[in-house]
């Protein structure tokens, strides 16, 4: 059946390509369009937040994430000069349609004032520029703008050119490094031309999907990273094999397909069943992040079966050329060593990496920070301004919605609201309470009311969680409000606290299914159940290794910044691509040891056969990705830093000492109980 559907690819050859061709050029066309449906809503539905969230914007016509700060400084002022300042902020506001000041306040020589708008995150972020310069008109000419939006404005311009900078590195690099490992030959253009294929093909597939359902902003770079790397591992495994063949086989292209090209289609399902778990957590973010991890291994697959064919057979005849052997990878050192003393290289292996992971003790996360923004920018100056007076916190409220059922107007009401929000502010976590008695702190109807809680520290920070908590748990059921009045928290804190949460406690189901998948799998690929369980084992602690060295780079100060948390969004994608890759290499390299068992060769022989015959892509393949994450690891921004720096390490650490040295010594240790499965008994000697 392979032999028959090979034939009929190439013989149609010509179609397959026109094919590829229109879904790349779609592809394209999808990905430069994508941007106006991305998003970086953390909402979660269901939640208090998003409540709150629903009825900022029904009912006040205001959205919580599309909030400026706007902070200006002054020497000395009288009480009418200060009243002056804050009618130019106000005036300077109405460039925003549908702005209103929701608090403001005058404290040692600085202004600040909030200013609440009707809009999302990436539309009042267009508003930035217009705002400081109405505020410089106003007279107000050291006046500084940050909050969310001003962020985005700032920020954005910068990451994309830091993605560019990065995308041309990961391009230039590869190309080198494949020249390197495939010799000076036209068969270095088959990994970039499957990745432009299937990158830009599942770019498509997003952008027609954004149109239905949330896609987050890093969805792209996802998809641009893990496609890398599938194309990468792909097309060394296949061109490797290929070349193998040739001279051996009658027809090395169907050779090739029935063994690599199964182990390629095998890790593929693999990563895309695995990965398509994240779909079950109720959080729209990470959700459009298992979407993308779904789809483009599909893709992935897909290419594989029909474009990858077409390629070896127009690409890859030709044996090394120009730099032969300028870059020849091994692990027949390793692979000596692990097996010549298996006991003691296991053990030192596994402590060390123990070791290492014990720093996932202080691994603490964060829904995002604003503290690790270019200090240069606007709006990191004005956060600086801002935390060396009261806080960081203030840029980012706690908005608290009370729903009256009916329109109340009564002293009654007055009164409780009133002292509600006197207790709100005897809490020293909190820097200032903002309510009243009209808009924007009562809505139209006058069924809604509003207060706004200013705490001092960063919305990601323990001390935040614990305000959103005591908030929730105490002040709220104690607010004093008759029984029936239903009261909500929403704002960037609560709404960062609950996405933390949904992710913590879908873990346990996720990881379960997980490792149910994959061992299912696993066990019908390597016809062997210590084999799929040790896959997994080895997978975990590839990513474990990843999160434990972001610790200890970021949170302990090796790096460029020292960062109390690490952002769940960059946890959430340097799992979903460490899982993939780390499964990619496993499944390469017990596939050929498979190979020569089943061949007849002993335990120890398929061990160093299967090394020796797998190791050079593998390690050509982590090496080739890991240069490519350059232009993250020397970007402006912690996160992409975190997710560079966590990429380089698990892949490299999988690649070489848990690939080269675990793996190996695991099985000379488990002998012939590696190749055990139930239904056919013990295995041979």
């Amino acid at each position: 059946m392979v032999e028959r559907w090979i034939k009929a690819v190439i013989k149609a050859r010509s179609l397959v390509l026109t094919i590829w061709i229109a879904l790349t050029a779609f592809g394209l066309f999808g990905a430069s369009n994508l941007d106006q449906y991305l998003t970086t809503s953390l909402t979660v539905p269901g939640t208090s937040s998003a409540a709150t969230n629903e009825i900022l914007n029904n009912q006040f016509n205001e959205n919580s994430e599309g909030t400026f700060t706007g902070i200006y400084t002054y020497k000395q002022a009288s009480a009418e000069q200060i009243a002056n300042f804050k009618a130019s902020v106000a005036r300077a506001a109405r460039v925003i349609p549908g702005s209103e000041i929701t608090n403001e306040k005058a404290f040692s020589g600085t202004l600040y004032s909030n200013i609440g708008t009707p809009f999302d995150l990436k539309e009042a972020a267009t508003y930035t520029k217009a705002l400081r310069q109405a505020l410089v008109k106003q007279g107000l000419t050291s006046a500084l703008v940050t909050g969310p939006p001003a962020i985005e404005s700032d920020v954005v311009p910068i990451l994309s050119s830091d993605l560019r900078r990065g995308q041309i590195i990961a391009v230039v690099f590869a190309f080198v490094l494949l020249i390197m490992t495939l010799g000076f030959t036209w068969a270095v253009l088959i990994p970039l031309l499957f990745g432009l294929a299937t990158i830009s093909t599942t770019l498509g597939i997003i952008y027609l999907l954004a149109h239905k359902f949330l896609m987050v902003l890093y969805v792209p770079n996802i998809v641009e990273l893990i496609g890398l790397g599938l194309a990468i591992d792909y097309s060394l495994l296949m061109v490797h094999r290929y070349r193998r063949e040739l001279g051996q086989s009658e027809d090395p292209i169907v050779q090739t397909m029935k063994t690599a090209g199964r182990t390629a289609v095998i890790s593929g399902f693999t990563v895309a069943l695995g990965l398509a778990t994240l779909l079950l957590v109720p959080v729209p973010f990470v959700r459009s992040i298992g979407l993308a991890c779904l789809v483009l291994p599909l893709v992935s697959i897909l290419a594989t079966i029909t474009l990858q064919p077409i390629l070896l057979s127009m690409l890859a005849a030709a044996p090394k050329s120009g730099f032969k052997g300028a870059l020849e990878f091994s692990f027949d050192r390793l692979t000596n060593f692990a097996i010549a003393k298996p006991g003691k290289v296991f053990a030192s292996t596994f402590i060390a990496l123990s070791i290492l992971m014990s720093t996932l003790l202080w691994l603490q996360v964060t829904p995002s920070s604003l503290s690790a923004i270019p200090a240069h920018l606007e709006s990191a100056r004005a956060l600086d301004s801002v935390t060396d007076k009261v806080g960081i916190g203030v840029i980012t409220p706690h908005e608290i919605v009370i729903d009256l059922g009916t329109h109340a107007d009564s002293p009654d009401v007055s009164a409780t609201r009133f002292e509600f929000a006197k207790k709100l502010a005897a809490n020293p976590e909190v820097f200032s309470v903002a309510s009243g008695e009209k808009w924007p702190y009562i809505d139209v109807s006058g069924r809604y009311l509003r207060i706004y809680v200013f705490g001092h520290h960063d919305l990601g920070s323990d001390q935040t969680k614990q305000l959103v908590d005591h908030l929730r748990n105490d002040s709220i059921p104690n607010s004093g409000f008759p029984v029936g009045t239903k009261i909500y928290l929403g704002g960037a804190p609560a709404q960062g606290v609950d996405l933390i949460d949904a992710i913590k406690s879908s873990l346990p189901m996720i990881i379960s299914l997980i490792v149910l998948i994959t061992f299912l799998i696993l066990v019908r690929t390597f016809r062997s159940i210590v084999l799929a369980l040790k896959a997994i084992i080895l997978d975990l602690i590839s990513i474990a290794t990843s999160f434990a060295l972001l610790v200890l780079v970021f949170k302990f100060g090796i790096g460029t910044y020292q960062l109390e948390q690490l952002e769940a969004w960059v946890l959430v994608l340097l799992f979903a691509i460490v899982f993939g890759l780390s499964m990619d290499y496993e499944i390469f390299i017990v596939s050929r040891i498979r190979e020569a068992w089943d061949r007849g060769a002993s335990n120890e022989e398929a061990i160093r056969e299967g090394m020796r015959n797998s190791g050079t892509v593998v390690t050509a393949a982590a090496l080739i990705f890991i240069t490519a994450l350059t232009g993250l690891i020397t970007g402006q921004f912690a996160g992409l830093q975190q997710l560079g720096i966590g990429l380089a390490a698990g892949v490299l650490i999988d690649a070489t000492i848990i690939r080269g040295l675990l793996l190996p010594s695991a099985m000379v240790l488990l002998g012939r109980w590696n190749w055990w499965l139930p239904a056919q008994g013990k295995p041979r000697l």
